[in-house]
């Protein structure tokens, strides 16, 4: 099986090539990613703790599911395809921003990402793939906040970037 492939963008989200997941977070190369937020009727987040092998951010808790674009894949079926494969569920998305940020982690990799950020809308229980998720739960946005206040390090390094710069945009 090959690696995975990401793909490689400029500061304003232009395909500028492919490279490989793993060697694009050795080297720190921007490439496109997305961040899914889902969100029940009682406007609480369906958040999901990273499972504990992961290569980066172990065991942290993080927005309900998050990946890479594949190469001709838009946004939204990418955010559906990876729904899928870590919660077990689809639901229609929209994208409500995007954003570049680095995050290194002490293993020597490198999150560089060009960051598309989608909502939608869920009520069930999830049925998540044990190899990509240890756990999930519902918060509301209110706790969340005031959780990553008092335990940052419990929390993905782009969840809580997401929370401080772009709250207004993960709201329905």
């Amino acid at each position: 099986m090959t690696e995975e492939q990401v793909i490689l963008v400029n500061e304003k989200d232009e395909k500028i090539g492919l490279m490989p997941k793993q060697e694009a977070h050795e080297k720190a190369v921007l490439h496109r990613a997305f961040s899914v937020f889902i969100f029940n009727d009682a406007n609480e987040l369906m958040l999901q703790q990273r499972a504990l092998h992961k290569y980066h951010s172990p065991g942290l808790w993080s927005n309900t599911c998050c990946s890479h674009q594949r190469d001709g894949e838009n946004s939204i079926e990418a955010g559906k395809r990876r729904l899928y494969e870590e919660m077990g569920f689809t639901t229609e998305l929209k994208e409500t921003t995007s954003f570049i940020y680095k995050a290194p982690f002490d293993n020597g990799l490198t999150e560089h990402e060009f960051d598309h950020v989608l909502v939608g809308t869920y009520n069930k229980t999830p049925l998540f793939n044990k190899e990509e998720v240890a756990s999930w739960k519902w918060m509301s946005l209110e706790a969340v906040q005031n959780d990553i206040k008092c335990v940052p390090e419990k929390y993905s390094a782009w969840f809580k970037i997401i929370f401080e710069k772009f709250y207004k945009h993960i709201t329905l």
